[in-house]
């Protein structure tokens, strides 16, 4: 009995010692560029827990270096000032994530796309519709694949009301409803690395339009399969000139189609964090409170609240579903993180600030 007992512990060891080495080996392997953005505690997070191995960071200042070399036990030896020296030492990454300014996202995929290595950057793909536009004639010519990374991607309760309409429980969508915003980045405390760049706009495009407004355009865009809309009109509000001098704090946008409308508020003026989001049917409604609740009310004032099933991978997870694009499991052209459907979302923060700009309606 002791002899089968001590042959079943050695064959789990083996049999856990080989779904490590497979996770190991399945392990992407990335160079990261940038720490000056406050999202970049979630790499690093996955770093520390064995998820996604790092190979190297490019970062330009010293200060941001030896800030994260402390509060994550990082080598001096994984530190680079410039992308380009990074990959020098590291030429074939499995993908360069971008942590930098939204406005400096294009210098990224200019350094990447020529070598082939793929790109994932934070959301939003970019701070301009022309750097945007760039990025994806890069894309192109050099067949790499750019990506967006948004928290609410991975949001299980948003995916489930996306099944919800698709299995046609409310009827055709009338209106959708996102709301993203809270106190303010400065108020909740963001780093200065981050806010020096996140309230200008040039290196951000915008304020809360672009930091929040992203988020709905992509919902948008995904819900109607990825098509542009007609017209957006969009209204910005400056709330806080001496908290946030040079951007907007405050954006709602209003995105139509032809069978209905999209109305995303983006705001740094809120009492609290919210992302939320609401789908008006003929027959019925849904409203995700967060990633996880969800409640439904229908025509007949029939009403039920339920938790959202947690994900399947590889789409509960920005390293999970990269490596699932780069593996060819899944083709990464018609999703929240495509480029796709990034270009539409870079379309409607165009026209939404150009219809704040100038009062008017703007076509598409």
């Amino acid at each position: 009995m002791r002899k089968k007992s001590l042959a079943g512990c050695l064959l789990l060891a083996v049999l856990l010692f080989l779904q490590s080495a497979t996770m190991a080996q399945n392990r992407l392997k990335v160079v990261v560029a940038g720490l000056n953005h406050d999202h970049i505690h979630n790499i690093l997070h996955a770093f520390r827990e064995g998820r996604v191995t790092i190979i190297g960071i490019a970062e330009p200042s010293k200060a941001l270096q030896q800030k994260f070399a402390k509060a994550y036990q990082l080598p001096d030896s994984l530190f680079y000032s410039d992308l380009p020296s990074a990959l020098a030492a590291h030429p074939h990454p499995d993908a360069v994530l971008g942590y930098n300014e939204v406005g400096r996202h294009v210098d990224v995929v200019r350094i990447c796309a020529p070598r082939g290595i793929p790109v994932m950057v934070e959301k939003p793909l970019a701070a301009t519709l022309a750097q945007a536009s760039e990025i994806q004639a890069l894309a192109g010519k050099y067949h790499v694949k750019v990506l967006t990374n948004y928290e609410t991607t991975w949001y299980a309760s948003f995916h489930a009301l996306y099944q919800d309409l698709q299995a046609d429980s409310i009827g055709p969508l009338k209106k959708l409803v996102v709301h993203d915003g809270h106190q303010g980045p400065k108020e909740i405390g963001c780093s200065d690395a981050f806010l020096s760049w996140l309230t200008d706009p040039v290196l951000n495009g915008a304020g809360a339009l672009n930091d929040f407004g992203c988020y709905g355009a992509d919902l948008m865009t995904w819900f109607m399969q990825g098509k542009k809309p007609l017209a957006v009109t969009a209204v910005t509000r400056h709330y806080k000139p001496a908290v946030y001098p040079k951007v907007d704090d405050d954006a709602t946008i209003l995105v139509e189609y032809p069978t209905c409308t999209g109305q995303l508020e983006g705001s740094w003026n809120w009492p609290f964090g919210i992302k939320d989001m609401e789908l008006f049917g003929t027959t019925g409604y849904l409203h995700a409170f967060d990633g996880t609740h969800i409640y439904k009310r229908q025509r007949e004032n029939k009403v039920s609240t339920y938790d959202a099933p947690a994900l399947p991978a590889p789409i509960n997870d920005p390293m999970e579903y990269l490596a699932a694009v780069l593996q060819g499991k899944i083709s990464g052209d018609n999703d929240l993180s495509s480029l796709q459907y990034n270009m539409v979302v870079m379309q409607i923060l165009d026209a939404a600030k150009r219809s704040a700009a100038s009062g008017k309606r703007i076509v598409l």
